[in-house]
């Protein structure tokens, strides 16, 4: 039996997601198929089912991929500002809300319940808890490095409240990008001073 190095089979499932995604931002996803799929990423057919197991493990692996991506430029916005709260916050919140606004992905995500037949964003939101839980780790561990040690339970509701209202603003904003991303890191500033005060 042949087998498939780790950095060949690596590369393999990368031009696979890669390949989803060009065909989700310029077709649909209710368009995509896994035998386009596999003609755009220069494979069989077969390998993509015996990497993703179909359209739901495709999609998956689809979201992960921007997630991680995501969560990568939010750290390292956060980072670049090193102890300065509003700063620190207001890079991460402006980042998001500019990446949801030009990402093709995210935007068939946010369009495609307004037709009905791409079930791309019902799929995803099942996963919600698992988005929200690794969009939180940038901003934890932030926190854990330039601010003062506060109760976990109000450092993980502080993070869960902002998080929550940057996606109502993707999803409706009601301003610009850069006030938006300033008024949410000036409402952090107030929560973390009032968890010091308790």
């Amino acid at each position: 039996m042949l087998t498939v190095s780790r950095p060949d089979r690596d590369a393999t499932r990368a031009a696979i997601v890669a390949a989803a995604r060009q065909l989700t931002v310029t077709r649909g996803w209710a368009a995509v198929r896994m035998s386009t799929v596999a003609e755009l990423a220069g494979v069989s057919r077969q390998t993509v089912y015996n990497e993703y197991g179909g359209r739901a493990g495709l999609a998956d692996a689809m979201a992960d991929a921007e997630i991680q991506r995501f969560v990568a430029g939010v750290r390292e916005a956060l980072f670049a500002h090193g102890g300065q709260v509003r700063s620190a916050v207001a890079a991460a919140v402006r980042f998001t809300l500019d990446e949801a606004a030009v990402n093709p992905l995210i935007r068939v995500i946010l369009t495609s319940s307004r037709g009905g037949a791409d079930p791309l964003l019902a799929y995803l939101t099942t996963r919600s808890d698992v988005v929200m839980a690794q969009a939180a780790v940038p901003l934890l561990e932030w926190a854990a490095a330039h601010l003062p040690p506060l109760p976990a339970e109000d450092l993980t509701f502080a993070v869960d409240t902002v998080i929550r209202l940057v996606v109502s603003h993707i999803v409706l904003p009601l301003r610009p990008a850069e006030q938006t991303a300033d008024a949410l890191a000036g409402l952090v500033l107030l929560l973390l001073e009032a968890s010091r005060r308790h």
